[in-house]
């Protein structure tokens, strides 16, 4: 086979800024996009490097999900107040990953529609996103020794406040991830299963060895003094845990959960008006009803109850009020002493 054809081509994506150099660089990651508007355009990621000395280096992001706001409020508010001599290491602060998706607002990229938390590793050739994944897969992550990546609910889901990481093969690997996710001191922790883990970044950086933590904080498609200040105090936590940033972590009470089974996960059988009957952080016992759909098309339909499969908490649930058929319901959570 001619070797031509099974060398990856160069990413298209340029930075700005040299990850090698000491001190604060400001700049972007500039994607080529050429459209009706911009014969020559690009797509310009906001990038920002801070170096100072030899420790690890943590790459942090935000906006994998464009409706999603903790990470990158956090995020440009660190890369704007945090100072070079401050660290011991280096900190790559991607506010939003996905841009073209945090500048509409929406969960996807509305170029090609692309979700980037599916489409790792990505493609040099592919579409928009395909290439945004695939200069992380290639080019950031192997810069990075932990890897924290902010996610909440989005405008389709509302969640407990939790810092999560996953089950792993490699135990001494896990181990590292939820002692990270026990220094973010979140309100809650969850040792995290995923519907589908197949194309996302986790599983990406999980096999290349990196320490990974994400988050699930709150939703709705907003953003809230609390939820703010979770993100600001967890990311500053995780670099002085790792050793980047000086001082002890500001640890408060967390309540460790776990989604054990495919059980946790309750979806939708059909359309309507969606009603919660338990809320968020309310325990919940098998059997028992936690939300209702009611049909809509006419008046005089009973609604369709939706049950727990197990004992635990309501940690997730559906937003706003309309559903439809295979939504994601409702996550149900167990209470646990520890990962």
């Amino acid at each position: 086979m001619n070797s031509m054809n099974i060398v990856k081509r160069p990413s298209p994506l340029v930075p700005t800024v040299d990850f090698d150099r000491a001190g604060i660089q400001h700049g972007h990651l500039r994607l080529p996009w050429s459209r009706d508007d911009s014969a020559w355009g690009s797509i310009m990621i906001p990038v920002c490097v801070i170096k100072n000395g030899e420790g690890p280096t943590a790459l942090l992001t935000g906006a994998n999900h464009g409706d999603e706001y903790e990470g990158p409020v956090a995020l440009f508010d660190l890369a704007r107040t945090l100072k070079a001599e401050e660290i011991n290491g280096r900190i790559i602060i991607v506010p939003a990953m996905n841009y073209p998706a945090f500048q509409a607002g929406t969960r996807t990229s509305p170029i090609d529609k692309g979700n980037l938390n599916r489409s790792f590793p990505g493609r040099p050739d592919g579409g928009v996103t395909e290439k945004i994944a695939d200069h992380f897969t290639r080019h950031l992550l192997p810069l990075a020794d932990i890897v924290l990546d902010f996610h909440s609910g989005g405008r389709t889901l509302d969640f407990l406040p939790y810092a999560a990481a996953h089950a792993l093969a490699d135990k001494r690997q896990e181990k590292a991830c939820f002692d990270a996710v026990a220094a973010f001191s979140a309100p809650y922790s969850m040792r995290m299963s995923e519907i589908d883990a197949v194309g996302m970044y986790d599983t990406t950086a999980e096999e290349m060895g990196k320490v990974f933590v994400t988050t699930e904080l709150s939703g709705g498609g907003t953003i809230s003094v609390r939820t703010a200040s979770i993100a600001r105090r967890g990311v500053l936590n995780v670099l002085k845990q790792a050793g980047i940033v000086a001082g002890t972590p500001q640890i408060e009470a967390t309540q460790w959960l776990d989604m054990p089974s495919s059980d946790c996960f309750i979806f939708a059988e059909a359309d309507g008006l969606f009603e919660p009957i338990r809320d968020l952080g309310d325990t919940v016992a098998p059997g028992e009803v936690i939300a209702r759909i009611h049909p809509i098309g006419r008046t005089g339909s009973a609604p369709f109850d939706y049950r727990a499969a197990l004992d635990g908490v309501l940690a997730a649930r559906h937003f706003p009020g309309l559903i439809k058929t295979g939504d994601c319901l409702a996550v149900v959570a167990t209470l646990t002493a520890g990962p």
